[in-house]
C-alpha cells in the first residue's frame, strides 16, 4: 500500500480519517477524527541548554510547563433514525397528519428535526505570553463551541478563539484567567537541517508526551495551503499532537506539528510543522486584529522551468512568470503584463512562483514597493502599490483575438480558430512531439507566441519565424488558467 497524505475530520460516530490533499492533521477525538500533528525543528545554537548526548530532561522541565492539552466542544447533526429520511417530503405531511401510520413506524417518522449532539476533539498548543495567549493549530479549534485548555499539571482554564487563519492552519487562543502563565519563545533563527529537535504533545490523548529527532528538511509544499513551508521532522507525531510545539535545544519553539505523512494514519518518522518565523507573523495579526490582512499582486504566476529559462533568455531558472492578471489589481494598475517574469520584490530575490506568493503575502497593504521584471528580454523596475488580498478571487482578464487556421504541425500541433474567437484552439496533438510531452492537449487554447498577441495566421507565423532562439514561448489557456510553454522550433 503506498503512503499519502490523508487528514482527518470530525464526526459524530467514532474515529475516522479522510483523505485531503495529502496530509493527514493531528487531532484526538471523541466524535471526530483526530486531526493531525505537524513536525517541529530545532536549531543548533553556541551554549544549547542540553547535551542531547546525554538527557533531554533539562530541556523537558523547562518547557513542559507552558506545554497544554486543547480540548474543543463542537456540535454535531447526527443521522435520522428509521425511515425518516428516506420519506419524500411530498409524503410528509401525511403521515404526521395520520397518526396509526406514523405509529408503525416509530417516533422517527414524524420528527423531522435532525438530532444533534455534543462531540469532542483533543489536539496541543503551548503559552506564547505570560498573559495567556496560547497558539495551536486552525484544525483544532475549527467549528469548535467551547474551548479547554489543560496544562500538565491538571490544571484547567475555559479559552476563547482570538482568531484563526485557515490558509497557515494557525489558531491563537486567550485563557480566561488574570493569572501569570509559564510561556515559552518563538526562535528568532531558522532551523538548519540536521538540528535536534523535541516535540512534545497530547497524542492520542496521552497528554505531555515528549519525543525527539532532527530537522529532516526545510521548505516542504504538501499541498495545504497556498504559503506551505513547512518543516519536515522525524520526531514522532501523531493523532492529537496537532499544535503541539517543537523545540530546540534552547528551549525555543522552531515550529508548530501541523501534518503527517503516513499510510495508516500513524507516525512513520515524516512529520511537518510551521516554522517559527511564520507563527511569528501570524500570531502578531491575530492578536492585533483578530485576523490576518495579507498583501495582494493580483497576478495568475507559474514557475519558470528549465525551458522556459531558455525561452525567456534567462541565464538560468528562476522568478515566476505572469500568466495572467486579474482585473482591476494592483499589478495590472502598475502596468505589469502577461509574459513578465519577475526576479525581485521590493529588493528580494524571488526564487520561485511559492516565494514570489509568501514575498507578496508579508507586504502590508497600501505599501509602494519596487518590482524587477524582465520583459522581452529586457530588464525594468516596476512601482507597485500592494492591495489587501480580498476574501474571494476575482474573474481573471483573458486576452481575445479573433485567428484563422494555421498549421504548426512543425511543432507536433494542429490549430483552427477557436469556438468563441479569442486565440488558436489546439484540435490536435501529436502524441510523440515536444507538445505532448509538456501537456499540451486538444481544446487548449493558444493566446501568445514568442509575446505577440496573434490575432491572425500571419501573426503567429512571422512570431515563430521571427525568434532567434531554439525554443518558441506560447502563452497557452487549458480551461480557466493559463501558463506559459516552450516548444523547440524544430522537430527533434
Amino acid at each position: 500500500m503506498s503512503a499519502k497524505f490523508s487528514p482527518s475530520r470530525k464526526t459524530v460516530l467514532g474515529l475516522l480519517a479522510a483523505a485531503l490533499m495529502g496530509s493527514t492533521l493531528l487531532t484526538a477525538s471523541t466524535f471526530v477524527p483526530p486531526p493531525m500533528p505537524a513536525l517541529a525543528q530545532s536549531q543548533t545554537q553556541i551554549a544549547p541548554l542540553v547535551d542531547p548526548t546525554r538527557s533531554f530532561a533539562p530541556l523537558v522541565e523547562k518547557v513542559m510547563p507552558a506545554v497544554v492539552s486543547v480540548q474543543v466542544k463542537i456540535e454535531e447533526v447526527a443521522s435520522r433514525g428509521g425511515l425518516q429520511g428516506q420519506i419524500p417530503e411530498q409524503f410528509r405531511d401525511f403521515f404526521n397528519q395520520f397518526p396509526q401510520f406514523r405509529d408503525q413506524f416509530g417516533n422517527s417518522m414524524p420528527d423531522q428535526k435532525p438530532q444533534r449532539r455534543e462531540g469532542t476533539a483533543v489536539g496541543s498548543g503551548f503559552v506564547i505570553t505570560n498573559d495567556g495567549y496560547v497558539v495551536t493549530n486552525n484544525h483544532v479549534v475549527d467549528s469548535a463551541k467551547s474551548v479547554t485548555v489543560t496544562f500538565q499539571d491538571g490544571t484547567e482554564y475555559d479559552a476563547t478563539v482570538v482568531g484563526k487563519d485557515q490558509k497557515t492552519d494557525l489558531a491563537l487562543l486567550k485563557i480566561k484567567s488574570d493569572k501569570t502563565f509559564p510561556a515559552v519563545p518563538l526562535s528568532s533563527q531558522e532551523a538548519k537541517v540536521g538540528d535536534w529537535v523535541m516535540a512534545v504533545g497530547n497524542p492520542f490523548g496521552l497528554g505531555g508526551t515528549v519525543t525527539a529527532g532532527i530537522v529532516s528538511a526545510r521548505g516542504r509544499d504538501i499541498g495545504a495551503g497556498p504559503y506551505d513551508d513547512f518543516l519536515q521532522i522525524d520526531a514522532s507525531i501523531n493523532k492529537g499532537n496537532s499544535g503541539g510545539p517543537s523545540f530546540n535545544l534552547n528551549g525555543e519553539v522552531v515550529g508548530v506539528n501541523s501534518a503527517i505523512f503516513s499510510p495508516s494514519g500513524g507516525s512513520v518518522g515524516i512529520g511537518f510543522a510551521i516554522p517559527a518565523s511564520i507563527v511569528r507573523d501570524v500570531v502578531d495579526s491575530l492578536k492585533s486584529n483578530g485576523a490576518v490582512t495579507r498583501g495582494w499582486l493580483g497576478v495568475q504566476i507559474q514557475p519558470v522551468t528549465e525551458d522556459l529559462a531558455e525561452g525567456l533568455g534567462l541565464s538560468k531558472a528562476q522568478g515566476a512568470i505572469v500568466a495572467d492578471l486579474t482585473e482591476n489589481s494592483p499589478a495590472l494598475q502598475a502596468g505589469i503584463k502577461q509574459g513578465d517574469t519577475i526576479l525581485k520584490v521590493n529588493g528580494k530575490d524571488i526564487a520561485d512562483a511559492r516565494d514570489l506568493a509568501r514575498t507578496i503575502a508579508k507586504v502590508k497593504p497600501g505599501t509602494e514597493i519596487p518590482v524587477d521584471i524582465i520583459r522581452n528580454g529586457k530588464a525594468e523596475t516596476i512601482k507597485v502599490k500592494i492591495g489587501t488580498m480580498p476574501g474571494e478571487p476575482n474573474k481573471m482578464a483573458g486576452v481575445t483575438r479573433p485567428d484563422d487556421g494555421f498549421d504548426l504541425s512543425a511543432l507536433g500541433i494542429e490549430v483552427a480558430p477557436a469556438d468563441d474567437g479569442a486565440g488558436v484552439r489546439i484540435t490536435q496533438v501529436d502524441p510523440n512531439s515536444a507538445a505532448a510531452e509538456r501537456g499540451l492537449k486538444e481544446g487548449d487554447v493558444i493566446l501568445e507566441v514568442a509575446g505577440k498577441q496573434v490575432a491572425n495566421a500571419a501573426d503567429v507565423d512571422a512570431a515563430i519565424r521571427k525568434g532567434d532562439g531554439k525554443r518558441v514561448l506560447m502563452l497557452v489557456r487549458s480551461g480557466d488558467n493559463q501558463r506559459y510553454v516552450a516548444l523547440p522550433r524544430e522537430r527533434s
